[in-house]
């Protein structure tokens, strides 16, 4: 009898495929992790350059990258600047931060920069806007336009919005798309 006729043990193809998904898992990891050194070795730059001083932290979880750039003295605010008015300059740190990833190695980042916390302040604050637009919708049984944000803005507006049993779109373009809440349906 040849190998090739002998039935696999029991669970066998379970252990292979098991073993399967965990190098697929490390190698994203790993290539998460690569993507944050680029992306933190081009911010530190950055910061060089503009004579910030700031620590930059990388962490991977739930498939993305985080950097977080923190202050040594958090009520200075020396990096206010690199938020900007409602975290635009944030954004666009964001974006040259994933452009800086692409370019090096040829992949796509969906990572998320953060400075001081503010992406954690501005959740907060989204999570209560959407949470306001959810009982105004179900109040008056109108739909409910919120102000333009960007995509990873509308996205967790997307979810509170879920988990409270509404229903929300983006609609319009560019710097004008924004969330529509509509109540429930009954």
């Amino acid at each position: 009898m040849t190998a090739e006729n002998v039935p696999a043990a029991d669970g066998a193809d379970e252990s292979i495929e098991s073993a399967a998904q965990d190098s697929e898992s490390s190698v994203t990891i790993s290539r998460l992790e690569d993507e944050g050194d680029v992306a933190a070795d081009y911010l530190e730059e950055l910061l060089d350059i503009a004579d910030i001083d700031g620590d930059i932290d990388i962490e991977v979880r739930n498939g993305r990258t985080y950097i977080s750039i923190v202050s040594e003295d958090p009520s200075s605010g020396s990096l206010n600047g690199l938020v900007g008015k409602d975290g635009e300059v944030l954004e666009a740190l964001q974006e040259l931060a994933r452009l800086s990833v692409l370019t090096s190695t040829d992949n796509r980042s969906r990572l998320v920069l953060d400075i001081d916390g503010f992406r954690e302040v501005r959740g907060k604050e989204l999570r209560d806007i959407a949470a306001d637009a959810v009982k105004k919708a179900k109040e008056t049984g109108d739909e409910v336009a919120l102000e333009p944000m960007s995509a990873y803005e509308r996205k967790i507006v997307h979810d509170v919005v879920a988990e409270l049993g509404s229903i929300s779109e983006s609609e319009g373009e560019g710097s004008g798309r924004h969330i529509v809440v509509s109540p429930a349906d009954s």
